[in-house]
């Protein structure tokens, strides 16, 4: 008897340790350390001055598992710029406004949120994000609409309905993937131009060559 116990407590404690590892495993982080991104943000009506907000920068500072270190800057309508260190934490639901979500979700799919409960994705879809057709994700909460960049997680626009205001934030710049030229990567673009402007001049040698 004493021995069945305790391959039921040993079992147990395997177990205990096996469903955080499986939960954790199922959180993708799809940030690194140095990616930034920039937002231009509009509001009508009346905001409280701390909603007051024209322009906001998120840059990730540093990842460890589902920890997400980010320096937040905020401008504000009066010029005064607000700088914090925020920190996340996307298996405990420590997401400040959002701000990062699991990456790779589908629609029907869910994520936690310490203040909110659990948000379901309510559809995928392509969008136009920093001059790039990108896949997204989106929800909504009782107040706002979300969308996120569906491979990175990182919140890209958002319309928000509250007391008396409504407040408009959509991402304007970021180093996390690059504006097409002509349809084009830029490295490609750029790698053709500087292919095509090298056979011209190699032509203008031997045409002038020729000539003399």
């Amino acid at each position: 008897m004493e021995r069945k116990l305790a391959l039921i407590t040993a079992g147990f404690i395997v177990l205990i340790g096996i469903v955080p590892a499986a939960i954790s495993a199922d959180i993708s982080v799809g940030v690194k350390q140095g990616d930034w991104i920039e937002y231009q943000v509009t509001y009508t009506g009346t905001p409280p001055e701390s909603h007051a907000i024209t322009w906001a920068k998120m840059e990730i500072v540093g990842v460890q598992g589902a920890i997400i270190n980010l320096n937040v800057t905020t401008k504000f309508s009066n010029g005064t710029l607000l700088n914090e260190t925020v920190t996340l934490n996307l298996e405990t639901g420590q997401l400040g406004d959002e701000f990062i979500i699991p990456a790779n979700l589908n629609s029907g799919g869910t994520f936690f949120d310490e203040h909110v409960g659990n948000i379901t994705i309510s559809g995928v879809e392509q969008r136009t994000c920093v001059g790039v057709t990108r896949t997204v994700v989106y929800a909504s909460t009782s107040q706002t609409m979300f969308y996120w960049d569906r491979s990175t997680g990182v919140f890209v626009e958002a319309s928000s309905s509250l007391n008396g205001y409504t407040l408009n934030s959509k991402a304007d710049k970021t180093n996390m993937w690059q504006p097409r030229i002509f349809g084009l990567d830029p490295t490609v673009f750029y790698a053709l131009v500087i292919a095509a402007v090298t056979i011209l001049v190699v032509i203008a040698f031997f045409v002038m060559r020729r000539k003399k």
